[in-house]
């Protein structure tokens, strides 16, 4: 059977996809680089990946309101141009001496509050943009250009720039970001998208309260945000430290940190390039666990080994879980969710990975300082040992569209 194209709109958020994300990537690894040669205390690197993570918690439940209110192309590129502003903030602070920790965690902060809502209401787009039976391919592509700016091409590339001078990654992130508001504010079903004047629907109305409330009925759905959690929150409790172990572990140069990046990128590009056919041939519960167990295996070795070899082996195996992961849980809420909920589903679940991420993350930091920087990982793995558990207890938990009704 033919494969259908999916149509021009689509394939302008997937340029503007491509585009955001090589310049998040060029930041998020120039971050943590900037963050060093200002301390050298892994609690106070952490709390930069905390910054980043609060908003998470204080605008994720309203984030999805408003994207299913508000017109969610407006929305974009209005939160979009406010991140492009606090870049050029950061820039003139680097570029005049001022930046101090305190600095970068304030403009991480602001940054993250902007995104929180871009990335929910982005998160809304997809289905009004393919037909259902194309979300697992659609999916699969967005998630393959997210790994490749984030993971593959602008880690490396920001470590490099940083090296230049310290300025450029931001500057080069401010340009793609410029771009990828172009690209977005063109697609023509955004101009439908959100409510628009009238009476507001009751759905609408009733704003958080109706997410929370389509959860509480539908708990076969729960173990989705349940692993969704157990990953995030392990995977932040070492990663935000991995610029520290590349150079105290490991005891390799710095740069060798978006190398690392990168490599463990390329298996993120494979899992994002294959999930749909994995979930299709395998389904979706044992793909899951695949996920899970892979995440358990790399945290145990990175846990107990000091080897580059193996964290490059491990880099990759977990990014491609994590690819595979990200296109199975998509697609589950998009499928399932009620188009009206979907900002307040994707909202929610998003505020519970904020929640787990900060958690991990602070958790990571001060089991690092006060037991080293193995000990991040192996305090990660009784929380994916329950999650596998939970996940194979489960036999309904990843129905996708047969989830309709209340348990």
């Amino acid at each position: 059977m033919a494969t259908l194209a999916l149509g021009g709109p689509y394939r302008r958020l997937l340029s503007a996809t491509a585009l955001s994300n090589l310049g998040d990537g060029v930041r998020l690894a120039a971050f943590p680089l900037l963050a060093a040669t200002m301390t050298h205390n892994p609690i106070l690197i952490s709390g930069a990946t905390i910054a980043g993570e609060v908003p998470g918690l204080l605008l994720g439940l309203t984030a999805g309101s408003i994207a299913d209110r508000f017109d969610r192309g407006r929305l974009i590129v209005v939160v979009d141009a406010v991140r492009l502003l606090l870049l050029l903030g950061l820039i003139g602070m680097i570029s005049s001496g001022r930046a101090g920790i305190g600095v970068l965690y304030v403009v991480i902060f602001a940054s993250a509050l902007a995104e929180v809502l871009r990335d929910t209401t982005a998160g809304t787009l997809v289905p009004s943009l393919v037909s259902v039976d194309q979300l697992d391919r659609a999916n699969g592509r967005l998630i393959t250009a997210e790994i490749a700016g984030n993971e593959f091409v602008g880690p490396p590339l920001g470590s490099f720039l940083f090296g230049v001078a310290a300025v450029l990654p931001f500057a080069v992130n401010g340009g793609t970001l410029a771009l990828a508001v172009v690209l977005v504010a063109g697609i023509p079903v955004l101009r439908q998208a959100g409510h628009r004047g009238g009476a507001v629907p009751p759905v609408i109305r009733s704003g958080v309260a109706a997410g929370l409330d389509w959860f509480r009925h539908h708990r076969s759905f729960w173990p989705v945000p349940a692993t969704t959690v157990a990953l995030a929150m392990t995977d932040s409790a070492w990663f935000t430290l991995l610029v520290l172990y590349v150079q105290q572990v490991l005891q390799v140069p710095a740069a060798w940190h978006g190398v690392l990046l990168a490599i463990g990128a390329v298996g993120g590009l494979t899992g994002g390039a294959l999930a749909a056919r994995l979930i299709n041939r395998l389904g979706a519960r044992i793909t899951a666990l695949g996920c899970l167990a892979l995440a358990a295996i790399g945290q145990l070795l990175l846990g107990t080994t000091s080897s580059v070899i193996a964290t490059a082996a491990v880099l990759a195996s977990s990014s491609m879980a994590f690819a595979i992961w990200n296109v199975q849980a998509r697609t589950t809420v998009q499928r399932t969710a009620p188009p009206e909920l979907l900002g307040r589903v994707n909202g929610i679940t998003r505020t519970a990975a904020a929640t787990a991420t900060v958690a991990g993350a602070a958790l990571g930091g001060i089991s690092a300082h006060h037991l080293g920087l193995h000990a991040p990982f192996l305090l990660g793995l009784p929380v994916l040992a329950a999650a596998i558990v939970l996940v194979a207890a489960g036999r309904r938990t990843f129905a996708g569209p047969s989830v309709q009704s209340g348990e």
